[in-house]
């Protein structure tokens, strides 16, 4: 039997219920676990219309929709979208149904994938602010964190970027550690990944496999193209701001030219087998602040995002 996961079905919905009238059942899978069956119906013995070899006009425009960003259950709600079927009752009432199931399973997948991320509590973003480590200072990479949080369902938490500052112009330092709460702290998929601060700062579960962005997805590290394993953090291995008149955060984040941030790589890995390579949170300092320049020793201006509550 055909199996696929929840995100291939996500993909390419259209696709697979084709693949579906045409095999008989598909098996969609979340982590390598069973949670549905995607099936075709025959009526009265009459075959498909999917299996035929070419599909019609009507039939190619909503596969294109299902496939590019559509809501999926208004679009079978509309009966014109079967319309060139209703020459044949029996085709109309397949086509009606398999695309209504499909619909629906992908509706409730969904839903299972938001209500785990709900309790997300920790992730890397997806996307920087496209300004290299400009991020609006800490209150605009604190809104960059709440936004793709709540993007995904986990929006009802309070959520803070991982950042230090230094004390500059009567401000004080900020710590990274002291704005991101107690802990514990888990994952997308519910992985824990360090059960409070100390725990954080010694020996946590921070790795490539569970440092996952938003969107319960791998980021890209050592030896993948792009590398993307530079996380901005303007932190020392502590969790603090780093000490000194040099700056080490962009400016408090402000800056998008010359300059430096401390980054950690969240895969472990670099150049030398030492502490500062396998560091998740002061590995060293960016070549600047732009998009390039951190792209060019292996990041993208990502961020570590906790929920502070």
């Amino acid at each position: 039997m055909k199996t696929i996961s929840i995100r291939e079905l996500h993909q390419r919905t259209g696709a697979w219920v084709r693949k579906a009238a045409e095999l008989g059942s598909i098996t969609v899978t979340e982590r390598g676990r069973p949670v549905a069956r995607l099936e075709a119906v025959e009526e009265h013995g009459r075959q498909s219309p999917f299996r035929s070899r070419k599909l019609r006009p009507g039939y190619k425009r909503l596969m294109g929709r299902l496939t590019g960003g559509t809501d999926t259950v208004a679009i079978v709600s509309e009966d014109r979208l079967c319309q060139h079927s209703r020459r044949s009752p029996m085709n109309y009432k397949t086509c009606a149904f398999v695309f209504a199931s499909a619909a629906l399973l992908v509706s409730g997948l969904t839903g299972t994938a938001q209500a785990q991320q709900a309790g997300m509590t920790f992730f890397i973003t997806s996307v920087g602010s496209g300004k290299g480590a400009d991020l609006g200072g800490l209150a605009g990479a604190d809104r960059l964190c709440q936004t793709l949080a709540g993007a995904v369902g986990a929006g009802g938490r309070t959520w803070r970027a991982y950042l230090s500052t230094q004390a500059s112009a009567g401000a004080a330092a900020v710590n990274a550690r002291d704005r991101i709460g107690r802990g514990p702290w888990q994952n997308a998929k519910g992985v824990v990944i360090a059960g409070n601060v100390d725990e954080l700062h010694g020996n946590n579960n921070l790795s490539k496999q569970t440092a996952l962005n938003e969107k319960d997805e791998v980021v890209n590290g050592r030896g993948d193209t792009p590398n993307r394993h530079d996380i901005l953090t303007g932190t020392m291995p502590d969790g603090r701001s780093p000490e000194g008149d040099q700056d080490m955060t962009c400016g408090n984040w402000t800056k998008s030219g010359e300059g430096a941030a401390i980054v950690g790589h969240h895969d472990r890995i670099g150049l030398r087998d030492d502490a500062p390579s396998k560091s998740w949170n002061s590995s060293h300092p960016s070549r600047g602040c732009s998009q390039d320049a951190l792209r060019g020793t292996g990041g993208d201006g990502l961020l570590y995002c906790f929920a502070a509550n």
